[in-house]
């Protein structure tokens, strides 16, 4: 497979350290076949996929997405999602999926109907943004739809990294344990019965927070009013540089899809 890196610039003076790197990746389309199915919580679906076609996937970085092509109603068109390869594992040449089940839409509704043998075509990832792994501390935040990434970042990071996660989910029970050779804190916030929409529930939750000493990468992942929200509260609240910051909407309420991106390229 045919791969163009391209090194972003530094900023801030972030000097010779922290080089995010932008892979590109051949794009083509893969079928593929659910091997198991699990209900990790009440709102997340895990699905494993096998298939000959994946010998030469490719997922460089944790928030990578790939286009699921869910068949459409009655042989309709296909509906195109944007969904996170949560691991791959090359030895078993297996992709799992986890669909978070916060919102009634194409790609829901076939995960929760999905059972072993039906099958379902991808495409990508098209392109990869690798955030290198030297950084003093790590600080991701998001909602359920960002916990697959966040949960794939904990998992990769160098021994005995500093990462903290702040995660807000329906109710306790949403709570998910990652494994994790890194230094972690998780800290989980439940909106049921809170007044308050996620991007006021994280920011209070954010205040009491101190930023660990040295140089920090900040990723946040959730409904894009909340995280072009938070990006703006890290940046002018928090004055953490821009240049170390990875802001994504992944869903917008009242939208069929979307995955819109605020950090500057």
């Amino acid at each position: 497979m045919q791969q163009t890196q391209i090194k972003l610039s530094a900023q801030d003076g972030a000097g010779a350290r922290h080089q995010v790197v932008r892979v590109r990746h051949e794009v083509r389309r893969r079928r593929l076949a659910v091997a198991s199915v699990q209900r990790l919580t009440p709102r997340m679906q895990r699905i494993v996929f096998t298939s000959p076609d994946l010998h030469d996937f490719t997922s460089a970085a944790p928030d990578d997405h790939v286009k699921l092509f869910v068949p459409g109603e009655d042989g309709g068109p296909a509906r195109m999602r944007d969904y996170t390869p949560r691991m791959f594992d090359t030895l078993t040449g297996s992709l799992t999926i986890d669909f978070a089940l916060h919102e009634a839409g194409p790609a829901t509704d076939w995960a929760l109907r999905a059972k072993v043998g039906d099958t379902l075509d991808i495409g990508g990832p098209r392109g990869s943004i690798v955030v290198p792994d030297d950084f003093d501390w790590y600080l991701l935040v998001g909602d359920e739809t960002a916990l697959p990434a966040l949960g794939r970042r904990v998992e990769e990071l160098r021994p005995g990294a500093s990462v903290t996660t702040f995660a807000v989910v329906e109710r306790a029970e949403e709570r998910q344990a990652f494994q994790s050779e890194a230094s972690l804190r998780s800290f989980w916030i439940a909106r049921e019965g809170q007044p308050l929409d996620d991007a006021a529930l994280l920011r209070f939750a954010l205040d009491d927070y101190a930023l660990p000493p040295g140089d920090g990468f900040v990723w946040i992942a959730a409904e894009a009013h909340t995280a072009r929200a938070l990006r703006s509260y890290m940046m002018e609240t928090r004055g953490h540089p821009k240049a170390w910051i990875k802001a994504s909407g992944y869903w917008s309420r009242g939208a069929e899809a979307v995955n819109e991106k605020f950090e500057e390229e």
